[in-house]
């Protein structure tokens, strides 16, 4: 009995530590890639309907806008926002930020159920590699 209790505190510790490890580089891709769809017309329907209150659809607005380099230089780059617009035309809801925010942190969450799910099926070879290498340091 006490053998399965290590057992299994040791599979715990194993598939933590996969979950850290995994998610070091999972996670980064997800966040660019969020990043870099945030502002598709995929992304502006999706969180809209998060966002936009009811009566109203989404839509996407561009605008050419400048931005600062990191020497301080304008440079042109064009700006994305969510309208939220009602039957007549109307903007009533205007949103810069929050939904890529929302759109990012939806990646996030799917990178996150991806690294456990990836460390849950690593979880078992990892436990068998480690414990291999630990008997041959024994009997060696």
């Amino acid at each position: 009995m006490k053998s399965a209790k290590t057992g299994a505190v040791s599979g715990c510790v194993i598939w933590i530590l996969l979950i850290g490890i995994v998610s070091t580089c999972i996670l980064p891709v997800f966040f660019v890639v969020g990043s870099v769809t945030s502002f598709s017309h995929y992304a502006i329907q999706t969180t809209g309907k998060f966002l936009c209150p009811s009566g109203s659809r989404p839509e996407s607005y561009s605008y050419q806008t400048t931005t600062h380099d990191e020497n301080g230089f304008s440079q042109p780059t064009t700006a994305y926002e969510l309208h939220c617009v009602d039957e007549s035309g109307e903007v009533v809801k205007n949103d810069p930020a929050a939904y890529a925010f929302l759109w990012i942190g939806i990646f996030a969450g799917i990178g996150i159920l991806v690294s456990v799910g990836l460390s849950f099926v690593l979880a078992a070879p990892a436990g068998a590699l480690i414990t291999r290498f630990l008997n041959r340091n024994k009997t060696a």
